[in-house]
C-alpha cells in the first residue's frame, strides 16, 4: 500500500545469545542477531546488504557500521547505517546516528545527533578495529 515494498524477514546467519558477552570487534556478512552484549565495534563488509538486529536485551558498546539495522536494544557509540535503520520502541542510542533512511517508533531514544547521509557519502566512513587503534595506527 502507498508504494511500500513488502517487508522481508531478515535471515540470521549468526547469533549472540542472551547469556553471551563478546569482547572485541565483530565483523560479519549476512544477518547478525544480538541478544547478549558486544563490547567492541560491529562491522559488516561494504556493500554486503548485511542486516544487524539487536533485541531488547541486546547491547553494543562500540561503533556500528552496517547497511541495515533493526534496533530494539542499546547501542553506546556512533551508528552508521548506509541504507536503512529502524529504531523500535525500546531502542536506545548514546551516540550519533548516520543514516540514509530512518524509521523511528514512539519511545525510541537517540542521545546524539541524527545525521542524514546522501547517496554519494555512503562509503566514506571507515572504522578501524580495536587492534589497529591500540597499535597506534589511527
Amino acid at each position: 500500500m502507498w508504494g511500500k515494498k513488502p517487508r522481508q524477514t531478515a535471515r540470521i546467519d549468526s547469533l549472540i545469545g542472551q547469556n553471551t558477552e563478546i569482547r572485541g570487534d565483530v565483523v560479519f556478512r549476512g544477518g547478525l542477531h544480538v541478544n547478549g552484549v558486544v563490547r567492541g565495534n560491529v562491522i559488516s563488509e561494504d556493500d554486503s546488504g548485511s542486516v544487524l538486529t539487536v533485541s531488547e536485551q541486546g547491547t553494543i558498546e562500540g561503533e556500528v557500521k552496517v547497511p541495515n539495522i533493526v534496533l530494539n536494544g542499546t547501542i553506546i557509540g556512533d551508528v552508521h547505517a548506509a541504507e536503512h535503520i529502524e529504531l523500535a520502541a525500546k531502542a536506545r542510542v548514546n551516540g550519533n546516528v548516520y543514516y540514509s533512511l530512518i524509521e523511528m517508533a514512539m519511545g525510541a531514544e537517540v542521545n546524539g545527533n541524527l545525521v542524514h547521509r546522501a547517496e554519494h557519502e555512503k562509503g566514506v566512513v571507515k572504522i578501524k578495529p580495536e587492534a589497529e587503534k591500540a597499535a597506534g595506527n589511527t
